[in-house]
């Protein structure tokens, strides 16, 4: 599918991993004013009729938007987490499968897959077993908006694909303290250590999880590729490939940032997930995505631009 001259909504557009979507929407020669972002102030897609309104003389929905968070938040708020994302796929979907939208790209979650699953992650074994506590509202929400992709792509040959997504970080992530992922967490936490001069930093688990994380770049990349030629029911990964422990990322995290103080580890909080890596050669294979960004580069990056922002994040003047 050229994307040029087409009708894009995308969801989500003006958060972390949207904003690096749209982005790439203008890379590959679409027009900012056929790219339509709607704002949950003024859009909210939990309604049928929003989402009616929405998908009129749209082409293409790439639908990024969630009620999402890290640990802290998943626990805090199980119900939002599963409402507000299944009900916005159902109504997006069957909106736009009624107003004859020609290809609808959910964007998914690795917390989709069963707490242990053999490591890589391969799109086979998603099925074989129930997510990890914290996040299963979640996921299992996500999960849902996989399984009306295939039955409106079997039912109505409507052309809807699936992603599985990865831990993502980089520049723009979400540094607030309660709902930020690991990565984010972290380096706020070491950043704001070294500006403090602070003795210690404290880090929740045992920093024995592992994860696949994936610069959101990159993501934004493998997002525009499968909206231009992945039509497949089966769902894809989209990950790096790589695995790091969180103990392994922490001391990463602690190099890069300059901090050379004690780091401690606070066993009663939970790890998440044992494992997480995903097998990606599906992704590559069928719409010829790779990761391309260095870790520590994206690291870096990020380090600098919280760094940058710290201010304007944390409040102060």
């Amino acid at each position: 599918m050229d994307l040029k001259e087409k009708k894009i909504l995308l969801t989500g557009g003006a958060g972390f991993l949207g904003g690096a979507v749209f982005k790439k929407l203008v890379e590959r020669g679409v027009a900012e004013s056929d790219i339509f972002i709607p704002r949950i102030e003024t859009h909210d897609l939990r309604d049928r009729k929003v989402c009616d309104e929405l998908t009129k003389s749209v082409d293409v929905v790439i639908h990024i938007a969630g009620t999402v968070g890290g640990i802290g938040f998943n626990k805090e708020h199980p119900a939002e987490a599963f409402y507000d994302n299944a009900a916005m796929a159902v109504n997006l979907i069957d909106s736009s499968y009624r107003a004859g939208v020609k290809k609808f790209v959910g964007i998914g979650t690795v917390c989709e897959y069963p707490k242990f699953s053999p490591v890589p992650f391969k799109e086979d074994d998603l099925w074989n077993g129930y997510p990890e506590e914290t996040n299963a509202p979640y996921g299992l929400a996500k999960k849902m908006m996989l399984v009306q992709s295939q039955a409106y792509r079997e039912q109505y040959g409507f052309n809807a694909v699936h992603l599985l997504m990865i831990n993502l970080y980089g520049p723009g992530d979400s540094f607030d303290e309660k709902n930020s992922h690991v990565i984010a967490a972290l380096i706020k936490k070491f950043c704001d250590a070294v500006r403090e001069n602070k003795p210690h930093v404290e880090v929740w688990g045992t920093g024995s999880a592992s994860r696949d994380f994936l610069y959101v770049g990159d993501a934004a990349e493998a997002i525009v590729l499968a909206t231009e030629k992945y039509d497949k029911p089966e769902p894809a990964n989209v990950g790096s490939g790589r695995e790091i422990f969180i103990k392994d990322l922490a001391e990463t995290i602690k190099r890069l940032t300059g901090f050379t103080g004690e780091l401690r580890w606070d066993s009663s909080k939970p790890d998440g997930q044992p494992r997480r890596s995903l097998d990606v050669s599906r992704a590559e294979k069928e719409f010829g995505f790779k990761a391309k960004t260095d870790f520590e580069v994206g690291l870096k990056n990020t380090i600098d631009w919280y760094n940058e922002n710290w201010k304007k994040i944390s409040g102060h003047n």
